[in-house]
């Protein structure tokens, strides 16, 4: 009996000792007698990073939760604090080991650190854990957040919302982009030109301009880098180098179609972040100058972009008078070239949580945006709307495995549709943050592509081939609206412009000294994306050149201008106004249907019809001839266009020969 009262007792021992492993351990002298020292360094860390935590310095403070962690690592309260410091950071997987833990050792702990536990298996996708521990958060009182039921209700709701999409996968492929443009550091928000040939980015890498850390997480400051596409890769990111990025953060927000303006955001002399614009000309880009009032404010502004006409600003303010949070709001420039006409859009979009991190697509109409509102599987996620007769439709969540339970930002698209970039905090990174290339397999498979031309190329001198500063200007020719004027870079003579289908365009091209070109583009509604590259070359204001008028139209069988010829009568106004000695022969062909002396006389109606206006609008009646010139000089023989078997090609060569032209005479 006393052998068998012996084993008792040890397995008793041996029990509280288990037990008494698994109860929490607070940070009382008298719990470490043995190692008096030890327990004054832990005390001294766990004060420290008591401090670095309640002012939110959570690098630091997990640096110094993990030094007290060592020597006492039975405190539910520090092993709560340190998860709560990774699911903070870019090591969120971390965090679970310790909030289980915390919970362990004290099932009774505040329940914020409930909420937490359940938020870290939210994370990793284990949503029935995740929704497990909000039920027993919901259930438990909370000195650190009094709005925890509140809280973890939505997130049971993100859950259940999460369960569904990761059940119902949209058919992407995602792709880590190489070591090229992510690092070890952290990297992010990608922004694109509408062609995919250009990436510019976020960096926190080290080797920036100032060189300086951020002490509020441990990291360097943000850098802004840019890469060229070779082929189907990028290349080696480069820092973008002064006057863009500056000692302070610098971060990229924003980018025009061509690539050519840049919005950032950094804080301006006031110490408000706010958003920032720089314009590349040539092969430099401008001193950033913060985007005027009342797009900025006193407030702070995150982001922004441009529509495909420049003339519109979306941005994200977290002013007054939203609908909750940070909003998404437009502006509009006015004749004066001011920007105004703010709106909020309203409740569709806006939620009373976050909205941010937007892009508008090329094709004008479809707006992609971060939301922690609407139905998001946790934290931010990724929607797009698109605007129809000025109503923005519902937001539609873009799928799993697009976004996540964490924080899925700063989604842009090629104009074909096919290709997407953004940041995402994916386990799987290679570093703290990274960028993402998603491709959109059921666009292509589908060719489910939008409803839009992206018109690109180079303007050079038609002779030397050096590349031209111009200007593009893009007119509605049925209402005679501009919609928007472009610029194409002085040293490369490259231009991009989006003409979203459903609209005839008519399109100038100007430069200092030269003879301006004109094309029309007739876009159905129902064409959907091509890519036209159309290298144009000037022509120097000499005697003898020609100039086709690509947006003069008549009605069939008719001499009278359409209104719509007006805007492209005008630039020859301008032209001639600009160039008092120049004298022209205005001329106009037709194809070689019908009869022959018919066609004479229509052409020269046509092209007198041309001077009258000219003359009706000022310029010199001498200075003008008016000739017709019937089908004699077509630009496609007859002879070849019978050859053709397509009859669309057949059409397009008649339109050719059937022109309005100008010569110059004298100069």
């Amino acid at each position: 009996m006393k052998g068998w009262k012996n084993i008792f007792l040890l397995w008793i021992a041996l029990f509280a000792g288990s037990h008494a492993f698994s109860q929490n351990v607070e940070f009382k002298k008298a719990n470490f007698k043995s190692n008096p020292t030890g327990f004054k360094n832990a005390i001294k860390h766990l004060n420290q990073g008591d401090f670095h935590y309640m002012n939110h310095l959570y690098a630091k403070a997990l640096d110094e939760y993990l030094a007290a962690n060592e020597f006492n690592p039975d405190n539910a309260e520090l092993n709560g604090k340190i998860g709560r410091c990774y699911l903070v950071s870019t090591q969120k997987e971390k965090s679970l080991g310790f909030l289980k833990k915390a919970y362990k050792l004290n099932s009774a702990i505040d329940g914020y650190y409930v909420f937490l536990l359940g938020k870290s298996f939210h994370t990793l996708n284990q949503f029935e854990d995740a929704i497990s521990y909000y039920e027993k958060a919901k259930k438990t009182k909370s000195i650190i957040d009094p709005k925890l039921l509140e809280h973890a209700t939505r997130k049971i709701e993100e859950c259940n919302f999460g369960d569904a999409l990761v059940k119902k996968p949209v058919n992407v492929k995602l792709e880590n982009l190489s070591e090229k443009i992510n690092t070890e550091h952290q990297e992010y928000v990608p922004v694109i030109n509408a062609d995919e040939s250009e990436m510019f980015f976020t960096s926190r890498r080290p080797g920036g301009i100032g060189g300086a850390m951020d002490e509020s997480i441990g990291d360097h400051y943000e850098d802004i880098y840019f890469s060229e596409k070779e082929g189907d890769n990028w290349k080696e990111a480069v820092n973008l180098g002064e006057p863009v990025n500056s000692s302070r953060h610098d971060a990229t927000v924003g980018l025009s179609v061509d690539g050519n303006q840049l919005f950032l955001y950094r804080d301006n002399e006031r110490g408000i972040g706010n958003v920032f614009m720089t314009e590349r000309k040539g092969l430099t880009w401008t001193e950033p100058k913060e985007l005027p009032s009342p797009i900025n404010s006193k407030n702070k502004e995150t982001s922004a972009c441009f529509d495909h006409t420049g003339k519109v600003i979306y941005f994200v303010s977290n002013r007054g008078g939203g609908e909750g949070g940070s909003d998404i709001y437009k502006a509009t420039l006015g004749e004066d070239l001011k920007w105004g006409n703010v709106e909020n859009l309203g409740p569709t979009i806006n939620t009373q949580y976050d909205e941010d991190a937007i892009f508008m697509h090329a094709d004008g109409k479809t707006l992609y945006f971060s939301s922690k509102g609407h139905n998001t599987m946790g934290g931010f996620d990724v929607f797009k709307s698109t605007l129809e007769k000025g109503i923005w439709s519902k937001p539609e969540n873009l799928g799993f495995p697009v976004n996540s339970p964490d924080d899925d930002v700063c989604f842009v698209v090629t104009a074909n549709g096919e290709i997407g970039y953004y940041t995402s905090d994916k386990i799987q990174g290679k570093g703290k943050r990274d960028i993402y290339r998603i491709t959109f397999l059921d666009v292509i498979k589908e060719n489910n592509r939008p409803k839009l031309t992206l018109y690109k190329g180079v303007i050079k001198d038609d002779k030397t081939g050096e590349p031209l500063s111009a200007t593009i200007e893009v007119y509605d020719n049925e209402k005679g609206e501009l919609i928007g004027t472009y610029e194409s870079n002085s040293a490369t003579g490259k231009y991009m412009i989006s003409l979203p289908s459903g609209h005839d365009y008519g399109i100038n091209v100007v430069s200092e000294g030269y003879l301006f070109y004109s094309e029309n583009f007739n876009l159905p509604a129902t064409r959907v994306y091509q890519e036209v590259k159309k290298d144009i070359g000037l022509e120097k204001i000499e005697v003898g050149r020609k100039v086709v008028l690509n947006n003069i139209f008549y009605d069939y069988n008719a001499a009278e201008l359409r209104s719509s010829s007006h805007n492209e009568l005008n630039k020859v106004i301008k032209l001639l106004k600009k160039n008092p000695k120049l004298k022209m022969e205005m001329s106009a062909h037709t194809d070689a249907r019908g009869g022959d002396s018919y066609n004479l006389k229509l052409s020269q109606k046509r092209a007198q019809s041309c001077v009258d206006y000219l003359v009706k609008n000022g310029i010199e009646k001498n200075r003008l001839i008016a000739k017709g010139y019937g089908e004699k000089t077509p630009i496609v023989p007859e002879a070849d266009i019978d050859k053709m078997v397509r009859e669309v090609a057949k059409e397009e060569a008649h339109q050719k020969n059937r022109r309005t032209e100008f010569k110059i005479l004298e100069n």
